[in-house]
């Protein structure tokens, strides 16, 4: 199939999304809310998801939509998987490390993807046989995973470490971390960006959710790079992922189990 269409709507819909979140980022007047899973939601997470919305609705009347704020809305097998800001504990702290997820899968498979960071000024986005990344300064170029291949030569981000205590991983990461050349928590959407452009070998993280996952993952395949749930197969309902260059996936999936 021939997703060059697709994938252009979602560069489109990077652009509008771009447009509204980096106007209210750090803004005075911003808007937050604690929703009743105690994660935060600002205005501009609405506004963004809704004007995504809004363009799909035009556009792609007949598809699916996921999306964090305002949930599902029919029920094709064509669905749009939208985190309108990924990383909204740093939007509302005024921390540039946050992004709009956008993912369209076709029969539960995430195909073409866009993560769209407007405040680091990068952008990552893949479709089948294309994974690409704009940098700051306008150019693009592909992405390709590491060749790391030991353990000992490999570098691991992780979400935090309460999140690892709560599912009860904490031992397996830090027996993980003796064994690794380095771990950082670079978090959120970001560190899937690192792997796949090989700056990171190895990304795993608890307590995600569809819209968390969706772009991430052709993203990361694409570049050459592997994607599963910590225990396994990766379903819609994986809420631990774990995300690797390919070489370290299996040597993970034992020392995590």
């Amino acid at each position: 199939m021939n997703y060059q269409e697709d994938l252009a709507l979602a560069l489109e819909l990077a652009e509008v999304a771009d447009a509204i979140s980096l106007a209210r980022f750090r803004a005075l007047d911003l808007h937050v809310e604690t929703k009743p899973d105690r994660s935060p939601v600002t205005d501009a997470d609405r506004a963004v998801e809704l004007a995504i919305k809004e363009v799909l609705a035009a556009k792609r009347p007949e598809d699916g939509i996921v999306g964090e704020e305002f949930g599902n809305s029919g029920s094709a097998s064509r669905k749009w998987i939208i985190d309108p800001i990924d990383g909204t504990a740093n939007y509302m702290r005024g921390v540039p490390v946050w992004a709009t997820l956008i993912a369209l899968s076709i029969d539960g498979k995430a195909v073409v993807s866009v993560v769209s960071s407007p405040a680091l000024g990068r952008r990552w986005w893949a479709a089948p046989g294309i994974a690409k990344t704009s940098d700051i300064d306008g150019s693009i170029r592909d992405l390709k995973v590491s060749a790391i291949a030991d353990l000992e030569n490999a570098s691991l981000s992780y979400n935090n470490l309460q999140l690892w205590d709560s599912y009860g991983y904490l031992d397996r990461l830090i027996n993980l971390s003796r064994k690794v050349w380095r771990t950082r928590a670079y978090g959120d959407f970001y560190s899937y960006m690192l792997l796949a452009e090989g700056s990171l070998d190895i990304v795993a993280e608890h307590d995600l959710k569809l819209y968390d996952i969706a772009a991430l993952v052709p993203i990361v395949e694409q570049a050459g790079g592997t994607f599963s749930a910590i225990d396994g197969e990766l379903t819609e309902a994986a809420t631990s992922v774990l995300a690797t260059n390919g070489k370290l996936h299996e040597t993970l999936l034992r020392e995590l189990s």
